[in-house]
């Protein structure tokens, strides 16, 4: 069985290129989670204490992360590890390796992706609570397209 689940923290804002397929364009969304170890092995301080994994999306999952993923994001990913390889411009043999995601959910709210965040951005949230608690939906979002419908 094939399968792998993780939670970690966008590097960067995903990579999104739409490729050209016979009934159309298909989405492909990039990105590197930084998903943090338990503890280091030897105890050093300065040791790595994060893996950064490779992600690829497809379609509408791909869709998704353009429209509503940033660095900084927190994120419960689900897929399975895909290995391939190529030759580089240089002749050079070159081994990949990426997590294909099926699902990929929240895993804060917007509310919790203050300043505590060692790898969000500052950013200003242009939504703010209305008084029942809940946020308002910006103009020129479509509702269809909220991952909640």
């Amino acid at each position: 069985m094939n399968r792998v689940i993780l939670m970690g923290r966008l590097t960067r804002d995903p990579e999104v290129r739409y490729s050209q397929s016979g009934d159309g364009s298909m989405a492909v969304a990039r990105y590197t989670l930084a998903v943090d170890r338990r503890r280091s092995r030897t105890g050093d301080p300065n040791e790595q204490t994060a893996d950064f994994i490779s992600c690829v999306a497809f379609g509408k999952s791909a869709e998704f992360a353009e429209k509503y993923l940033h660095q900084g994001t927190k994120l419960v990913v689900s897929g399975r590890i895909q290995t391939g390889s190529y030759t580089n411009k240089d002749g050079q043999r070159v081994y990949t390796t990426d997590v294909v995601v099926d699902d990929q959910e929240f895993a804060e709210s917007k509310s919790s992706q203050g300043s505590d965040s060692a790898y969000a951005p500052s950013r200003s949230n242009p939504s703010t609570p209305a008084g029942d608690g809940f946020m308002n939906i910006p103009d020129g979002v479509e509702d269809e397209g909220l991952p909640f419908n």
